[in-house]
């Protein structure tokens, strides 16, 4: 807690906070005056091991680092600090663990983390870490494994909330009240469609789960299929065995997802992003699917080629689009899709919930504690 008292000082005698680190920040001279000194003195005499920094990137998300903060209120020894984006290959030097969120971290930024011991994701996706230099910096590089946190679940029912919001017509809804209308939009249900998973991970599985009661039929695609595959199952789905049965109506591999998407009435991206998918949803893939389908993207936004969306949107071919990750991000409130009525945007809060990001707080948290201590870091996937 005096760490904080102590940034919170900084800032109001001019000293830049992302500069006041630990037990270097002892020879400011504005803490060698009354309490202060004597709770630095303590803390020093109760503590022989060096403070562990934390960084998390940017203030996007800003719940990761508040929440992380709050978790290890109970220990002075380790600092949690959030650096603007273009001040972090600056300040990367100073810290041990980094919480990378939307940051790119290249091989330059990477060579200046000469203290660090761990590069992670809040969350599960790297496609903004440079792993090869970190690997050759000696640096370990993770992420969190999204079905033990409820980041996999909380991502499903975005998804489901974004399919229910294109099928009931949300947007044409709010200006039917606006309008003073009753009745209208008509809109569609989700009992009877065929929704194609493309990309069955853990947040795949999730939403199969969570729409099978709906009365879908659910088709996926993944790179390889294991026999009788093993997940936890919801009441209302039929097991046998602890085996899902009929979880997924038809299976299919990466050579499909054409065929598949021509059936489906709601197409949903569940896929890693890497150089294999970068823009898989391209006009050829639109062209597949049905005249009046959906699309929903709960993944990365460069999974879309924007031109191809923007194309069969304004054909009508495509029927309607929901999406939780944009094209860049920021997703620019000026960009010309927001013209169109049939579109649902959200600000990248799938899997911004109280419970996951609680979850991995603790985990962000203790594994710091581990790094502290020198012990085996747990709750992590380490890529490296």
């Amino acid at each position: 807690m005096f760490l904080s008292c102590i940034r919170r000082k900084a800032g109001t005698v001019g000293v830049n906070k992302y500069l006041v680190h630990g037990l270097t920040c002892f020879t400011s001279p504005l803490l060698h005056s009354g309490d202060m000194s004597l709770k630095v003195e303590k803390r020093d005499a109760d503590n022989d091991k060096p403070i562990t920094r934390v960084l998390f990137c940017g203030p996007h998300f800003p719940a990761s680092q508040n929440y992380t903060r709050e978790y290890l209120e109970k220990y002075p020894y380790i600092q949690v600090d959030d650096v603007p984006l273009k001040d972090v290959p600056d300040h990367i030097g100073n810290y041990h663990l980094c919480v990378v969120k939307n940051m790119r971290l290249d091989s330059n930024v990477i060579s200046r983390a000469n203290q660090m011991k761990l590069i992670m994701q809040f969350g599960v996706g790297l496609e903004g870490v440079d792993i090869d230099a970190a690997t050759k910096h000696g640096i370990k590089v993770a992420r969190i494994p999204s079905d033990a946190t409820g980041n996999a679940a909380s991502c499903a029912e975005m998804a489901i909330y974004l399919m229910l919001g294109l099928l009931r017509k949300q947007n044409e809804m709010q200006i039917s009240v606006k309008q003073k209308k009753l009745g209208e939009p008509v809109g569609e249900t989700l009992l009877g469609q065929t929704v194609f998973i493309m990309g069955f991970g853990n947040i795949g599985i999730d939403l199969a789960k969570r729409l099978k009661p709906f009365g879908v039929k659910i088709i996926a695609t993944k790179r390889s299929w294991a026999s009788n595959l093993q997940v936890p199952v919801l009441k209302a789905c039929p097991i046998q065995n602890g085996v899902v049965d009929d979880l997924v109506d038809k299976k299919g591999s990466h050579e499909d997802i054409y065929e598949f998407a021509h059936q489906a009435d709601i197409v949903v991206c569940c896929l890693s992003l890497n150089k294999e998918t970068v823009g898989i949803v391209n006009k050829s893939f639109i062209s597949s699917m049905k005249k009046g389908a959906l699309l929903v993207n709960i993944a990365r936004g460069s999974l879309l080629d924007y031109e191809a969306v923007v194309h069969h949107l304004e054909s009508g071919h495509l029927g309607g689009l929901g999406i939780d990750v944009a094209w860049t991000e920021p997703f620019d409130p000026d960009d010309p899709i927001l013209k169109f009525k049939n579109i649902i945007i959200t600000p990248h809060v799938a899997g911004v919930t109280e419970h996951s990001y609680r979850s991995m707080a603790k985990i962000v948290g203790d594994v710091a504690l581990q790094l502290h201590a020198g012990t085996p870091l747990t709750g992590i996937e380490l890529v490296n």
